[in-house]
């Protein structure tokens, strides 16, 4: 198969806002009005793109990152409004819960209230009845089914991981399969049904998006969870042992953030298996992502190119080995199901000949972070005077501080170099510089998090790697993305051809 190269992406800026992030009366952003608002004022800001985080549905630990599925998507972002106005819920069953603070999303009260109302929406649902139920069953049929047993399934065992469930459904013995999903037809019925609620409201977002100017990036992790539909169906795809236990699992080896590196704990791929089967996961992944994205960054693109392969026992990163991915041939996989749409590679990290190589060959635009340009000196490649034009400039990603919260305690010889690089007089004027900068620079394309657009520190970051509680929580306040800030990033937009 012959690889494609990428056509570079347009001229212009964006946001990284995630849909949980939106304000909303529901305890998290949701795909109404709130959405609708932040796409007008993004149009209004001039800007070209929305970014968001991964959109699958999450499991323990909140991170859209580890998902029950790499296809479906959250229901936690169906907006209950819209629920409402077909007529499958009451205004008084939605009041009726307290959703907490409008400042964070509490995902214990979302797990115990949400899917309480998607039942009693379902119940009252005719959707089966429906051509367009019909025709989206029929599309995603390759891996809807899977996902709603798997939840289902799940369900019926109380939300224990598969790898704990009963020894002939663990191993999907096809009599021991047939009886339970027999039994459950009604619970998987309703996990179609959320699906259908969700693509249903997000394609039509998204389409209001792109008639508006706005392109959707979409976010994939590289890896999938152990805990997911993905798995248990196609064990065969990943390194797992006689037991379906991983043997080895991904992460990133011990650097100057981490003495003992990140161990994520995601099951990684047999290759050879996933070669073999001519990358068919794979490209429907692609397939999926094609629908609900205009362009799909793919986390941890490095992997591709060669991974970190950690014995599966062990209790940190430090005695991990290399190993070489599947490289060109995914490229060419993924060329040859994503249509018209586009990747940015995330490309941070240990970036070697191959990984570069595997860029230039795509065409998948880098990434940069000003967060990292400051520490050593001219040479750095992260600042603008080394930019090429097919490249995606940031301020930090949603695994970094806030660029007020990051400057606030660096070193003087980083902060006086940011200082004179930028040309600002204090420190406190570095965030504002950089955004500056970044608009200036002949990369083809800048995101900034809407925290930094803000000036918000700490208090605002999304998420801190490798720990557990308080991350993906952090929302907007209805009001904070002002006329002012739009006027001032269509200044900003128009001065530099954006």
């Amino acid at each position: 198969m012959k690889l494609r190269k990428q056509r570079p992406m347009r001229r212009g800026a964006g946001i990284l806002l995630p849909v949980s992030s939106l304000p909303s009366p529901y305890g998290i952003g949701t795909f109404g009005r709130e959405a609708y608002e932040f796409v007008d004022f993004l149009k209004a800001a001039g800007q070209k793109y929305w970014q968001v985080l991964p959109l699958g549905p999450t499991s323990y630990g909140d991170s859209p990152y580890q998902s029950f599925s790499a296809f479906a998507g959250n229901p936690y972002y169906i907006d209950l409004d819209r629920l409402i106005e077909k007529g499958l819920l009451t205004r008084r069953q939605v009041g009726s819960v307290d959703w907490g603070n409008a400042h964070e999303v509490d995902y214990g009260v979302l797990y115990q209230a949400r899917f309480k109302l998607f039942r009693k929406a379902f119940q009252k649902s005719a959707h089966q009845e429906k051509a367009a139920y019909l025709q989206f069953c029929i599309e995603h049929e390759y891996w809807l089914n899977d996902y709603s047993t798997y939840m289902a399934v799940k369900s019926c065992f109380g939300g224990e991981e598969w790898i704990r469930w009963p020894e002939n459904i663990r191993f999907r013995d096809p009599a021991a399969i047939e009886k339970i999903t027999g039994r459950l037809q009604a619970e998987i019925e309703f996990w179609k049904f959320c699906q259908y609620e969700f693509f249903t409201q997000w394609l039509e977002l998204k389409a209001y998006a792109n008639k508006n100017g706005i392109e959707i990036i979409g976010d994939i992790p590289i890896y999938v969870a152990l805990d997911s539909a993905d798995v248990w169906v196609y064990h065969r795809l990943f390194d797992l042992d006689e037991n379906r236990r991983p043997n080895h699992v991904a992460g990133v080896p011990p650097d100057l953030f981490s003495s003992t590196g990140q161990l994520w704990g995601n099951p990684l791929y047999n290759w050879e298996q996933m070669e073999k089967e001519n990358y068919s996961w794979w490209k429907n992944r692609i397939k999926v992502s094609a629908i609900l994205y205009d362009v799909i960054r793919i986390d941890h693109f490095i992997g591709v190119a060669h991974y970190y392969s950690i014995p599966a026992h062990k209790d940190n990163a430090k005695e991990g080995v290399w190993l070489e991915g599947p490289g060109e041939k995914l490229i060419c996989a993924i060329s040859s199901a994503i249509g018209n749409k586009r990747i940015i590679a995330e490309n941070l990290g240990i970036v070697t000949p191959k990984v570069k190589q595997l860029l230039k060959k795509s065409g998948y635009p880098g990434m940069k972070l000003f967060e990292m340009a400051f520490d050593s000196g001219s040479s750095n490649e992260n600042l603008p005077i080394h930019y090429e034009k097919n490249c995606v400039v940031y301020g930090g990603t949603h695994d970094n501080e806030t660029l007020a919260g990051f400057f606030a305690h660096q070193k003087r010889a980083v902060l006086k170099f940011a200082r004179d690089y930028l040309h600002v007089r204090t420190n406190k004027q570095i965030p504002q510089g950089i955004i500056y900068a970044a608009y200036q620079s002949t990369a083809n394309t800048v995101i900034f998090l809407a925290q930094d657009l803000l000036g918000l520190d700490n208090r605002a970051r999304i998420n801190t790697p490798s720990t557990l509680g308080g991350n993906w929580r952090w929302r907007l306040e209805k009001g904070q993305l002002t006329g002012r800030l739009a006027k001032k990033l269509k200044q900003l937009t128009t001065i530099y051809g954006r």
